[in-house]
């Protein structure tokens, strides 16, 4: 039985999010079928950074408060939760929650915001890259896992969706470890694919009514799509959702990356229920300013003179220090610590250290960062 998308036009956060929500999850057998009473259900969340919710950041609080209701409607206490970037520490989720609008939603409907910043190891024997992970207690506490991840464009992975935001539950300042570990795209693709095959959500539900475009996940543009999707594959749920803004699978290392494992990642493996595709005409959605493929991966070049190359060709972080205060985000979430501040506290980056994972660009409150392509890189990558 091929997994079900459940795909639900919904043009703006003003409309009644909770009962398209509701509408769409009676296609697969309700919240009810999920959640059992008195049971602990994570929501997942998404939140990068302290972004207010127009945004586009972060999941918008309309529909965190919809599946809120479903969840309580079941019987179930909701939490609600993620490691954004940088340290995982209450105070910085505390500040996020207020200014993301998580903290209203909290005081209105009784749901619990995530303060443990508590964190353990779980087993994960299947693993391709890792065989057991460091995640956030709040994951190993709740009985059910549900994300609301936001459609948006990833400097470094193209798509982020209902797979990469399971990162998420890596707590704070290791995720920097693992990029620096995996700074090969293929590499921390299969491992974005382990912690979901690790973590297996109940259910993924993405906030597409307003996306990002262009240099996302933070940097980017809103961009209006119009749609809730919800399905219990969350490979699934990539697979249409990139489809949906005419993204082609094989731009998305997490889903070429399930490929390789037989999960979904073909239009034809996913059956697409809800409302019909002609309600939406996504066009010329725009892709971050990057690109996926080291092409000299395989030339027999020493690595000095293979870096020589590669930063003629690739996206590279430029920090615009007129708009830069100073906060050093950047310089504290390096993962290769490839940054120095120079004499008037702005970053400077050393290209042949940088891994490309664009950190800098994501973490940055003024968006400072821009990633740029050298002239030869855009007249090879036209």
């Amino acid at each position: 039985m091929l997994p079900k998308v459940v795909l639900k036009y919904c043009p703006e956060y003003t409309v009644d999010v909770e009962e398209i929500l509701r509408q769409g999850l009676k296609e697969l057998g309700g919240m009810s079928a999920f959640v059992r009473p008195e049971q602990k259900v994570l929501l997942k969340v998404n939140l990068l950074m302290k972004k207010r919710p127009e945004e586009a950041v972060t999941t918008h609080p309309s529909v965190v408060e919809a599946v809120v209701h479903l969840v309580q409607e079941a019987g179930g206490i909701p939490i609600i939760g993620d490691s954004p970037g940088g340290p995982y520490t209450v105070g910085a989720l505390q500040g996020i929650y207020d200014r993301s609008g998580l903290k209203e939603v909290a005081e209105r409907t009784g749901a619990l915001l995530n303060l443990d910043v508590g964190q353990t190891v779980v087993a994960n024997p299947e693993g391709k890259i890792v065989k057991s992970l460091m995640v956030t207690k709040s994951v190993t506490d709740a009985d059910v896992v549900i994300t609301l991840s936001k459609l948006k464009t990833h400097g470094m992975m193209t798509f982020t969706g209902a797979v990469k935001i399971l990162f998420g539950v890596i707590p704070g300042l290791l995720k920097a470890e693992y990029h620096l570990k995996m700074s090969d795209l293929r590499n921390f693709a299969d491992l974005l694919v382990d912690i979901a095959t690790c973590i297996k959500p109940a259910l993924s539900i993405m906030d597409g009514i307003v996306g990002m475009e262009g240099d996302g996940p933070s940097a980017g543009e809103p961009r209006s799509v119009g749609a809730l999707l919800i399905s219990q594959n969350p490979f699934a749920l990539d697979v249409v959702a990139s489809h949906l803004i005419g993204l082609k699978p094989e731009k998305v290392p997490t889903i070429m990356a399930a490929r390789e494992r037989g999960l979904p990642s073909r239009l034809e493996e996913v059956e697409w229920v809800g409302d019909v595709r002609l309600l939406w005409r996504i066009q010329n959605f725009a892709l971050p300013k990057t690109t996926s493929v080291n092409f000299l991966d395989m030339v027999p070049l020493p690595k000095s003179a293979k870096n020589f190359l590669l930063n003629r060709v690739r996206p590279r972080p430029h920090f615009q220090h007129e708009l830069c205060i100073g906060c050093k985000d950047c310089f504290n979430n390096c993962p290769p610590k490839a940054l120095v501040m120079n004499e008037q506290n702005r970053p400077v980056v050393d290209l042949d250290a940088c891994i490309r994972c664009f950190c800098c660009q994501e973490l940055c409150p003024r968006q400072a960062v821009e990633i740029v392509r050298p002239r030869l890189g855009r007249t090879l990558f036209k």
